[in-house]
């Protein structure tokens, strides 16, 4: 029994899928498979029902799978004491961020940590919510950036910044000439949106609770169109470009654009009657055990002048 097979199993759990979790463990599916049969073979039970659409645990491969995932959190908790012991800024540190997040605090903020600590080399990578938990809660990425509320046993949370919703919007647009625009007002438009798996997705509908109403009531009035899977925030500013609709953006996505004012503008999206200002808050969480303090301390302050410097 090695950790690299304790590994396949909680990922393949997570997965059900043979070749999804093949993809994120980095090697290829028979490889995968013959490394999960031979630690079937070895504990003599059988971990997951395999079927030809889908993959998953055995009430007793449950139990094994879980506690396989304690034995990489504690893993990861080993290496992160080793690491301790050495220099805590002399080391590469991994961090994850969501895709509405990454594209545009990295590039804010990753000068700064440079000259902060120049030994210190960063891993970045983007990723829904819940892939970046068990990422980190596997030892590994050291550190997330995400959107609030986030919650995960034996991990801390802090509160980075609050970031104001922005209505995106052609330059010929009718609603280009108010100085903010209402949620009523967008439900009149055709509005572009995220598709599921994204927090801000989530985030805006929350912030608009009468789109939220119409969405789940199937109006047809509503005229809101989901972008196709794997579309990002820049996908759908080019086709706010093309002149398809109207979106909703966090502030640092409207404000980081290649394209011309006389095309494309924003407006603050204002808030419902009585309701507070439209907004998420983006919060750094690491591992409660993670020893490095100095370098999440570090991180946290040069997040901190990358957003004063855009501002």
């Amino acid at each position: 029994m090695t950790l690299t097979e304790l590994r396949y199993i909680v990922t393949l759990a997570q997965e059900q899928h043979f070749g999804r979790a093949a993809e994120r463990c980095h090697v290829s599916q028979p490889t995968l498979s013959i490394a999960v049969k031979k630690l079937e073979q070895e504990l003599d039970v059988a971990l997951f029902e395999r079927s030809k659409t889908r993959v998953q645990p055995t009430p007793l491969g449950e139990r094994i799978v879980q506690q396989a995932q304690l034995v990489l959190e504690q893993t990861a908790g080993i290496r992160d004491l080793a690491s301790a012991g050495r220099d805590q800024l002399n080391a590469t540190m991994s961090v994850g961020a969501i895709f509405t997040i990454g594209p545009y605090l990295f590039p804010r903020f990753i000068p700064h940590l440079q000259e902060l600590a120049p030994r210190m080399p960063l891993f970045v990578e983007e990723g829904f919510t819940a892939t970046l938990r068990q990422r980190l809660r596997k030892g590994e990425l050291d550190a997330i950036i995400v959107s609030l509320p986030f919650t995960e046993a034996d991990v801390v949370t802090q509160p980075l910044y609050d970031e104001p919703f922005e209505v995106l919007l052609p330059a010929w647009h009718p609603l280009a000439r108010k100085e903010s625009i209402s949620e009523k007002e967008l439900a009149e438009e055709n509005l572009l949106l995220l598709g599921e798996g994204h927090c801000f997705r989530d985030q805006v509908l929350l912030a608009c609770p009468h789109l939220q109403q119409s969405l789940e009531r199937g109006e047809d009035g509503a005229r809101i169109r989901t972008a196709a899977d794997g579309s990002s925030l820049e996908t759908i500013r080019h086709m706010v470009a093309s002149g398809l609709g109207i979106t909703i953006l966090p502030r640092s996505a409207a404000v980081a654009t290649q394209y011309d004012p006389a095309l494309l503008v924003t407006r603050p999206l204002a808030a419902a009657d009585g309701g507070a200002e439209p907004k998420r808050t983006v919060a750094l969480a690491w591992r409660a055990s993670f020893p490095r303090h100095r370098a999440i301390e570090l991180l946290r302050d040069a997040i901190h002048l990358g957003r004063k410097g855009a501002a």
